[in-house]
């Protein structure tokens, strides 16, 4: 066992997933540390038996239910809400419910926290496509995705902009400062945002290359075309038009210079070219992609779109006050 003096806690936001979250409770308690933490399941109005599962195997855990499905950016802004702001643990280690870190990943991420400073508030690990054995490399943000160099990668700890914040260890001096991740995001993207405001108040976010998380985005394969090679994955239409619509706001609305509209109209461009290329669903995606750029463009956040049906609500009363959130720019 792990021993440490730090005050953790650990999130796990879950929406019908009960196998899953169950196999990350049993990772995450093999990574456990000697003497007290609280782990947290923020559980998505999930209707599999989820609670039941809690209930029998998991007593101890601290179930936050939610009323309705917010999405992993409601769900981490909820369980952050409660784990940094309400219970003031020091730091809070995060999970999708789809991530299992390996056996010694937390005392590998608490062995770096050791050598850091106070001006690290996230410390991430390499997640990693357990069936691939592809990694989704942090990046770099130079008013746009960088990846970084291979002699960058090959350090034990390095320093990146942009992490999954699946996996991470968040100081809650982070979440005092800058907030809650935007819930209004709904899914996807909510993590760029959050570490590009982290960094712009002069927070560092650590990579310690030796940890690892298998994580999961979507349906992955490895594609090799001409020799250029990617990990593609395929996702429903319903995500893509998130993924369009948060990285569109993101450029036009919170980092509205020209070089970040142009990187990210061409990462769009290029993400659409692949989708036709490599996608299982290629037409619907596409069509979701359009659709979230316009109303990232128009700064019409909220949840228009949910995966259970996947179709755009439209209309003046087709969203409640809470999901429709128009913004106006500075």
């Amino acid at each position: 066992m792990i021993e440490t003096n730090c005050d953790l806690s650990i999130i796990i936001v879950n929406m019908n997933t009960r196998d899953l979250v169950r196999d990350c409770l049993g990772s995450v308690y093999a990574n456990a540390p000697t003497g007290t933490f609280e782990i947290i399941v923020v559980d998505n109005a999930s209707t599999d038996g989820t609670a039941d599962m809690l209930a029998e195997l998991y007593p101890h855990v601290t179930v936050l239910r939610q009323r309705e499905n917010l999405g992993q950016a409601g769900g981490w802004a909820a369980g952050l809400s409660y784990a940094a702001l309400k219970k003031g643990h020091d730091w809070i280690w995060t999970f999708d419910n789809d991530s299992v870190p390996e056996a010694d990943t937390l005392e590998a991420l608490l062995q770096g926290i050791e050598t850091l400073g106070s001006d690290v508030g996230m410390v991430a690990p390499m997640p990693i496509h357990r069936e691939t054995g592809t990694s989704y490399t942090p990046y770099l943000w130079l008013e746009g995705f960088v990846k970084p160099s291979e002699e960058l990668l090959c350090q034990s700890i390095w320093f990146a902009d942009l992490v999954i914040a699946s996996g991470c260890l968040l100081r809650r001096e982070v979440v005092e400062k800058i907030g809650l991740p935007r819930s209004d995001f709904f899914i996807d993207i909510v993590d760029v945002e959050y570490c590009l405001r982290a960094r712009s108040c002069g927070y560092k976010i650590a990579v310690i290359s030796r940890a690892r998380v298998s994580h999961e985005i979507g349906n992955s394969r490895k594609i090799d075309l001409l020799g250029y090679k990617l990990l593609w994955t395929n996702q429903p239409p319903f995500r893509e038009y998130y993924i369009s619509r948060n990285l569109t706001y993101l450029a036009w609305w919170l980092q509205p210079t020209r070089a970040t509209k142009r990187s990210v109209a061409r990462y769009l461009a290029i993400h659409a070219a692949q989708i036709l290329l490599f996608g299982t669903n290629k037409l619907r995606c596409v069509l979701r992609m359009i659709q979230g750029f316009h109303d990232g463009l128009r700064g019409r956040l909220g949840i228009p779109l949910r995966p259970e049906a996947d179709s755009v609500q439209r209309g003046p009363d087709s969203l409640s006050p809470i999901e429709h959130i128009e913004v106006e720019k500075a």
